[in-house]
């Protein structure tokens, strides 16, 4: 009998424990507001982090790229770069290891890479 009554409040434990935890409010996740801002958009060129590594530093590094000078230089992916700033072609270094850019041109400005894209003259990414 002793045994029978400890196996069903046990199992009344069990049954109760599972019950209160259906019975639990959840919280769902709540999407963000239509009008939060977009912080980082989608560059339009896709690149992987070894990629984007490999780019910053030959050009950075090995080729020791001037910065473009100016206020007017986009830093932001979509922008358009003005005609007045001068573009560089991409580096054969970079251009045999990352075949997807080897058309586009860059500039470099505050330590960032800029990746232009040469049909519209706007940022395809950034690599910072």
């Amino acid at each position: 009998m002793f045994v029978r009554n400890r196996l069903m409040t046990a199992c009344l434990g069990a049954a109760g424990a599972a019950i209160l935890t259906l019975a639990m409010p959840v919280l769902a996740q709540v999407p963000a507001p239509a009008t939060a801002p977009i912080e980082n958009p989608q560059d339009t060129v896709n690149l992987t982090m070894e990629q984007r590594h490999v780019i910053k530093e030959i050009i950075l590094k090995d080729l020791k790229v001037t910065e473009t000078q100016g206020d007017k230089v986009p830093t932001k992916v979509g922008d358009t770069v003005p005609a007045g700033i001068p573009l560089q072609p991409m580096p054969v270094e970079v251009s045999a290891k990352i075949s997807q850019i080897k058309s586009h041109s860059f500039l470099v400005k505050d330590d960032k890479v800029v990746i232009v894209d040469p049909k519209d003259n706007k940022v395809a990414a950034l690599i910072e």
